[in-house]
C-alpha cells in the first residue's frame, strides 16, 4: 500500500481527500501545519506528499524543502492560485507537479499515478487468480503464458491493477479510457472491451474472477489479489 503524505491546513478539504485517497487504496497521513509536517516527517516514511502552498505558520514551499532533503519523493503542490509565479516558485523548489483547487478528484488520482510511475515507486508487479501484470514491462502472463492484448485492453485492465480496492464505474471507465485512447469509446464499445478483456484473461469468461460486475454501478478486480 502506497503512503501519501498530505499537508493541508484546510480541514474539510483535508477530511475529504483523506476519503478519496484511502477509497483509491493509498495509507494517508495528515499534517495541518508546517510544524506538524516536520514532526511526522522525522518518524514516518512516504511515497508521495501533497502540500498546500499556504499554510497558518508558513508556506508549503518550505515544507517541500524539507520533504526532498528527509525523503526525496515526489511532491505534487495543491494551491488555490493559478499564478505563473507560484508555480515556477513551486517547480523551482523541487515539486514534480501541482494542481489547482478546486480540482475534480480523478485528475488529482491520475497526476499522483503519474508522479509515482515516473518516480519508479508505483506498483511493478501484480497478480490474481493466475494472472501476472508486469507494469515496468508491459507483460502480462496467464498461468505462466503470455497474453497479447491491444493497447486499449491493457489501459482497461491497469484501471483495475491501479484501483484493486474500489468499484469503478462504467462512467468513470468512459472518462478515462476516452482521455487514454484518443478514440470514441461509447457504452455500448465498452461492454465489448470487456468481454474481449474477459476472454482473454479469464479462466471461465462467464463466470468472471478478475474482473467481477457490480449490478447497477460497475466493475471491481476479484479477490486474492497481490502486488509489489
Amino acid at each position: 500500500m502506497k503512503r501519501i503524505f498530505l499537508v493541508e491546513d484546510d480541514q474539510t478539504i483535508a477530511r475529504n481527500l483523506m476519503l478519496l485517497l484511502q477509497s483509491e487504496g493509498f495509507a494517508v497521513t495528515h499534517a495541518a501545519t508546517r510544524r506538524e509536517a516536520s514532526e511526522v516527517l522525522a518518524g514516518s516514511k512516504f511515497d508521495l506528499a501533497l502540500i498546500d502552498v499556504s499554510l497558518p505558520d508558513g508556506n508549503g514551499f518550505t515544507v517541500c524543502t524539507e520533504v526532498k532533503e528527509a525523503q526525496d519523493i515526489p511532491v505534487i503542490f495543491l494551491t488555490a492560485s493559478g499564478d505563473e509565479a507560484s508555480v515556477v516558485t513551486g517547480l523551482n523548489m523541487g515539486a514534480d507537479d501541482y494542481i489547482t483547487k478546486p480540482f475534480r478528484p480523478r485528475e488529482l488520482i491520475a497526476r499522483i499515478g503519474t508522479a509515482l510511475r515516473k518516480s519508479g515507486r508505483a506498483v511493478s508487479a501484480f497478480e490474481v487468480c493466475g494472472l501476472q501484470v508486469d507494469t515496468a514491462s508491459g507483460v502480462v502472463k496467464k498461468n505462466g503464458g503470455e497474453v497479447f492484448l491491444s493497447a486499449l485492453e491493457y489501459r482497461l485492465l491497469l484501471m483495475f491493477v491501479n484501483n484493486p480496492k474500489s468499484i469503478i464505474t462504467r462512467d468513470r471507465l468512459l472518462d478515462e479510457l476516452w482521455d487514454a485512447a484518443g478514440e470514441f469509446v461509447n457504452d455500448n464499445t465498452l461492454t465489448v472491451y470487456i468481454k474481449r478483456l474477459r476472454e482473454k484473461i479469464e479462466d471461465d469468461p462467464a463466470k468472471p474472477k478478475i474482473i467481477r460486475t457490480v449490478r447497477g454501478t460497475g466493475y471491481r478486480l476479484g479477490d486474492g489479489y497481490a502486488q509489489e
